[in-house]
C-alpha cells in the first residue's frame, strides 16, 4: 500500500523556467556578436559606405546565412520577452490571448519581410 505524506508541489505559471531564460541568453549572445561582426565589416571598409558597399556586405552566403540566423534568433528573443509581459500583466485571458496571437503574426510577417529584404539585396 502506497503512502502518501503530503502533496505534490504545485507549481503556476507558464513552466518554461530556466529553458526560456537560457534561450534569452543564447540569442542575446548570437546577436551580439552579430553586431561586433557587422561593425567590423563596417570599420575595416575603406571609403564611404553606399549602397553598393552595404549590398556587398551582406552578398557573401556565410552573411545571408548569419543574418538569417540573428533574425530567428532575434524573433525568439522577442517571443519570450513579449509573451512573458502578456502573462505577467494582462490579466483577462481573453486580452491575452489576443495579445499573443497579434505578437505571433506581427513577429511572422516581420520574419518575411526581413528575410525578403535580405535576398534582395
Amino acid at each position: 500500500m502506497a503512502v502518501n505524506y503530503g502533496s505534490k508541489r504545485v507549481v503556476v505559471g507558464a513552466h518554461y523556467g530556466l529553458r526560456d531564460w537560457l534561450a534569452q541568453r543564447v540569442t542575446a549572445v548570437l546577436m551580439a556578436l552579430f553586431t561586433v561582426a557587422l561593425l567590423a565589416q563596417v570599420i575595416f571598409n575603406k571609403g564611404p559606405i553606399g549602397y553598393d558597399k552595404w549590398a556587398g556586405i551582406f552578398a557573401t552566403q556565410w552573411m545571408k546565412f548569419l543574418t538569417f540566423a540573428v533574425i530567428i534568433a532575434m524573433l525568439y528573443h522577442v517571443w519570450v520577452g513579449i509573451r512573458d509581459i502578456w502573462m505577467d500583466y494582462i490579466k483577462p485571458v481573453s486580452v491575452r490571448l489576443s495579445l499573443q496571437v497579434f505578437s505571433i503574426v506581427w513577429l511572422v510577417g516581420c520574419a518575411g519581410w526581413a528575410v525578403q529584404v535580405l535576398w534582395r539585396l
